[in-house]
């Protein structure tokens, strides 16, 4: 590994977990020192003087979880080794036991990668603005251990109390016999799902469900389409009613209906909303500023209120607290919930759905039809040198526009308050937090007019960042909350 600088951990310290290359960027004594800077930190911070750590299915994840479970003891803290567990396990664990945790993952990265993500007691978010920038300074200087030492026990009891949990969310007795194919992408689904599902009344079927953090079969990574081909074919080939499609920490989940077609994460959370406010009425119900018209949409036909947030966890799970929403959802996958302590939950979402299917007696192919309005771009990422100053240069082009800057620059061209008509459009351009990308999301009335749009916005990209428009031709579809 490089000599540890300042700038080495500006690499890995990104907007709302640590994630770097192994061993490059990340090796063991490194995470020892992580490891005692979190101790510190959240000893210092509420008091605890113990932490939960878990680590998923990638080759360096139990070296790395003894040396950060190491550098907590050197700082006198325990730690209660969970093992294998998925991101969603650990932040329950941190709300159920009350206790700060640490999840050793780097979610959907590629196999070379690791990291942490970080939470304090009750799953309580720790971002940028919430404690790793004192993590990272404390991890830069080193902290030399205290004169008394932590202790370290392991619990197995955690994924069946979690198990307990999940179900809580549903009416077990209106589930009915549904298949079920489950991609969990040799992820850390393939511990909880069939968990979760083994005494309900599904017929599972797992895909790729070894743990293997090489992915021999492909990218732990569902918002990228060309990862669901293979799921998409299985519930076609067995006629299942519902894909899932997990990633690599099974934090995130991605729905394939019985047709075999992609259900986006927009409408994931407006029917996931509608559900949720069935059993909560009149109740907020958050969304992030780049999920479809058609969820504030349903939100308000349902009864609830809607309030629209910034993309990321740690700002979501922050809005839920400050205003007591029972649920929320981004366009990338998460669905959060406040009995959850706040946390997203892939497996929990899924199950809602299910719950929905099962009641409505159709397929989930007609379940969705009610919700899907709009057209939109999906997620197209380019790589320009100063995306601050595009944004400026798009928003002087659309001064008479309304627009806001809650997460980059957002200009509405819709006809009715919340709504799309006729021609109205709208679109969300911001910066990621990680890479000089620029982030375009737009929606449209059809396909015609998201078409159309889409290349009025990527010329103007593309003449504000000095490139050839076909510089612009490769949308990725990313959105992980960065």
């Amino acid at each position: 590994m490089a000599p540890l600088t300042a700038d080495a951990l500006d690499a890995i310290f990104k907007a709302y977990d640590i994630r770097g290359t192994v061993p490059d960027q990340l090796d063991a004594s490194l995470m020892e020192r992580i490891g005692a800077a979190f101790a510190r930190f959240a000893a210092d911070m509420s008091g605890a003087d113990r932490i939960l750590v878990a680590h998923d299915m990638r080759p360096s994840g139990p070296e790395f979880a003894d040396a950060f479970a190491k550098g907590a003891t050197d700082q006198g803290v325990d730690v209660v080794h969970l093992g294998l567990a998925s991101t969603d396990l650990l932040f329950f664990a941190a709300g159920h036991f009350d206790a700060p945790g640490a999840m050793l993952t780097a979610s959907h990265n590629p196999a070379q990668y690791n990291g942490v993500k970080l939470c304090l007691a009750g799953a309580r978010p720790i971002g940028v603005d919430t404690g790793l920038v004192p993590i990272r300074e404390a991890t830069l200087t080193g902290l030399a251990p205290t004169e008394a030492r932590g202790s370290i026990t392991s619990r197995d009891d955690a994924l069946g109390v979690f198990v307990t949990h999940v179900h809580s969310f549903v009416d077990l007795d209106s589930l009915r016999p549904l298949k079920v194919i489950a991609d969990t992408a040799n992820g850390m689904g393939g511990l909880t799902a069939p968990a979760v599902f083994a005494d309900l009344p599904f017929d599972l079927e797992v895909m790729y469900g070894e743990l293997d953090g090489t992915f021999p079969n492909h990218p732990a990574d569902p918002i990228q389409p060309e990862n669901l081909r293979d799921l998409q074919k299985r519930v076609l080939e067995t006629g299942a009613d519902i894909g899932l499609a997990f990633d690599g920490d099974a934090d995130r989940v991605f729905l394939v209906d019985d047709l075999g077609e992609l259900v986006s994460g927009s409408l994931t959370t407006a029917i996931v909303a509608d559900a949720m406010l069935a059993k909560n009425p009149g109740e907020i119900v958050l969304h992030n500023l780049i999920c479809s018209k058609s969820v504030a949409e349903v939100i308000l036909e349902s009864g609830g209120t809607p309030v629209r947030t910034r993309v990321g966890h740690s700002y979501i799970k922050q809005v839920m607290a400050d205003t007591g929403a029972c649920f929320g959802g981004e366009h990338s996958g998460h669905y959060y919930f406040r009995d959850n302590y706040r946390a997203d939950s892939g497996i929990i979402a899924a199950l809602a759905v299910l719950e929905v299917v099962s009641k409505a007696g159709v397929p989930l192919s007609e379940v969705r039809r009610p919700y899907e309005r709009y057209v939109a771009s999906g997620e197209l990422n380019t790589v320009v040198p100063d995306p601050l100053a595009v944004i400026e240069f798009v928003a002087d082009r659309f001064g008479d526009a309304e627009q806001d800057r809650l997460d980059g620059l957002t200009i509405d061209l819709t006809t009715g308050p919340g709504s799309i008509a006729g021609d109205g459009w709208w679109f969300n351009l911001r910066p990621s937090n990680t890479e000089p990308l620029l982030r375009l999301n737009l929606e449209a009335v059809d396909q015609e007019a998201c078409d159309r749009h889409v290349a009025e916005i990527r010329t103007l990209i593309a003449e504000a960042a000095g490139l050839q428009p076909l510089d612009l031709t490769h949308p990725e579809g990313i959105n992980h909350g960065s």
